[in-house]
């Protein structure tokens, strides 16, 4: 019974300690291609990265009027962290019709 509580205890520990690391950021992947983002629409949470992967022959932008602007090469890839929460429509400035959204939870 000693060795059953003393079990317990010790994996409660190990729970709490657990709880209290916040989890990992993700790097989250959008491939542009064909003059489209790929996916259209991804969730993030604040801390995330988000890279896109320019496979055009042209350059592009991944452009959030006010939050942000990524310029993103031809054949190269850019990122950005995630460091505000919302639903976030982006477009290229170059190529106004290509257009996504991306939603980011808080943590």
């Amino acid at each position: 019974m000693q060795m059953k509580r003393l079990f317990f205890s010790a994996l409660s520990g190990a729970a709490i300690i657990m709880a209290s690391f916040p989890a990992q950021a993700a790097t989250i992947e959008i491939t542009i291609e064909k003059l489209t983002f790929n996916p259209p629409a991804v969730d993030a949470k604040i801390g995330d990265t988000i890279e896109w992967v320019n496979k055009d022959i042209m350059v592009h932008t991944a452009t959030a009027d006010g939050r942000f602007d990524v310029m993103i090469p031809a054949h190269k890839s850019a990122s950005f962290t995630v460091t505000k929460s919302g639903a976030f429509d982006y477009y290229c400035r170059f190529h106004p019709n290509m257009r996504a959204r991306l939603n980011v939870a808080a943590n």
